[in-house]
């Protein structure tokens, strides 16, 4: 079904299809380039896609890698409450864009291994789904574009903690 970025029903009336994803700048991203138009395990889709973004980008200097991590981040907000409102939900299932920035922001503190970049899969997605104090209150609480990005950024932030705490470890 074709969801009309006017619909504020939007969500009621199905999921969103290619239409929506290209009637707007802001759905392109929100929705992870149409990751998020999997129906079965968008976030966890939306999170893959940062692999193939973060290893061209983990090569820049810390002083490039960063900025353009907060630039995401601040369009992600932008997105995703442009592309919430037009659904008809804040946070819905489809909106994927803050499980990609929020991954971006813990790839760099993971092991550089094949274990160590699974781990940091295994810790987020664990983060995002379980939603431990606060994130589960934010979420709950925190509306628009900026809630639905600050608690998968609180979630990647007890992500690169236990990622941290590990290599203490070790």
């Amino acid at each position: 079904m074709t969801i009309s970025p006017s619909d504020t029903r939007g969500a009621a009336r199905g999921w969103p299809d290619r239409a929506f994803l290209f009637s707007h700048p802001a759905h392109l991203l929100a929705l992870g380039l149409g990751v998020g138009l999997a129906r079965r395990a968008p976030g966890t889709w939306g999170t893959l896609l940062a692999y193939p973004i973060y290893f061209p980008l983990a090569s820049l200097a810390p002083q490039l890698y960063w900025p353009l991590i907060l630039l995401g981040i601040v369009l992600g907000v932008w997105a995703c409450e442009r592309t919430g409102k037009a659904l008809g939900v804040a946070d819905h299932g489809s909106i994927v864009w803050d499980e990609i920035a929020a991954f971006l922001v813990v790839l760099p503190f993971a092991p550089p291994s094949p274990w160590g970049l699974a781990l940091a899969f295994v810790l987020f997605r664990l983060f995002d789904i379980v939603k431990p104090f606060p994130i589960g209150w934010l979420d709950a609480h925190l509306r628009g574009g900026l809630g639905v990005m600050l608690d998968d950024l609180l979630a990647a932030a007890y992500s690169i903690l236990c990622l941290w705490s590990i290599a203490q470890w070790t």
